[in-house]
C-alpha cells in the first residue's frame, strides 16, 4: 500500500518496528484522518515542504506534530539561513517529492533535502506519517526516524497551536 519510494526508502535505511495503514484517500488530510480511525492528533506528524524565495531554490521537509505549528518565518528560516521562506506550493511538493499532498513523509525524500524534525516529535512513543500516497499512512516508533541520514531534530521548529 505504501508508495514504492517510501517501502525502498524503509528497505535501505533498515527501519523496522512500523506498521502500514490503509487510508480512505478521502480521508488522508490529518484531521479527517485521526477523526476517523481513532488517532490522537498528538501522534499524528505533518511532513510540509517549504520553499526559500530569497535566495530561490533552498527547500527542506519540517515534521512536526498535527498538534503544532510550523514556526516558518523564524525557526525554519533561520534553520535554512534564508532571508524569506514559506510553504511550498502543492505543485512544487509533488515536483519534489513525486508524493501526494496528504501522503507526504520524510521516507523516500531526495537524499539531498534537509529533513527538519520538531523535537516535540521525538517525545512520543509512536507517530503516525503520510505513506507517500493518499491511500496508506505509516505508524512507527518516534525514534526510527534518526534511521534517516538527512534528519536534524530541531528543538522550537515548531510551537502547539
Amino acid at each position: 500500500m505504501l508508495a514504492e519510494i517510501v517501502v525502498d526508502a524503509l528497505n535501505a535505511h533498515r527501519v523496522s518496528g512500523y506498521e502500514v495503514m490503509a487510508c480512505d484517500p478521502s480521508l488522508a488530510d490529518t484531521a479527517a484522518f485521526c477523526e476517523a480511525y481513532g488517532v490522537d492528533p498528538a501522534d499524528s506528524a505533518n511532513t510540509i515542504l517549504v520553499a526559500s524565495k530569497r535566495p530561490a531554490g533552498v527547500n527542506a521537509a519540517c515534521v512536526v506534530l498535527a498538534t503544532h505549528r510550523l514556526d516558518v518565518n523564524r525557526a525554519v528560516r533561520d534553520q535554512l539561513e534564508v532571508k524569506k521562506l514559506s510553504f511550498a506550493s502543492a505543485e512544487l511538493t509533488e515536483e519534489l517529492t513525486t508524493m501526494e499532498i496528504g501522503g507526504v513523509t520524510p521516507f523516500g525524500l531526495p537524499d539531498s533535502m534537509r529533513v527538519l524534525v520538531d523535537s516535540a516529535v521525538m517525545e512520543r512513543a509512536s507517530i503516525v506519517l503520510g505513506g507517500g500516497n493518499r491511500t496508506s499512512k505509516l505508524r512507527l516508533p518516534a525514534d526510527r526516524l534518526r534511521d534517516l541520514p538527512t534528519v536534524e531534530v530541531v528543538v522550537g521548529l515548531a510551537f502547539p497551536a
